[in-house]
């Protein structure tokens, strides 16, 4: 995934599938300058840093 791919997701009301490293996950925030999302874990409550272009779309 790329940071203008991140940006329309999070400005948008749709809901989208996103997953980082075979597990759900959901967008907290972003630091664009180091190109990373803050995201948590859908199936716990655990949170973690990941490069942006690790994240990925299943449905496309």
């Amino acid at each position: 995934m790329d940071l203008k791919r991140i940006n329309t997701i999070l400005n948008n009301d749709e809901k989208f599938d996103i997953y980082y490293d075979d597990r759900a996950v959901w967008v907290q925030g972003l630091n664009e300058n180091e190109q990373t999302a803050k995201v948590g874990f859908v199936d716990n409550f655990e949170e973690k840093d990941v490069f942006i272009k690790d994240l990925y779309e299943r449905n496309l």
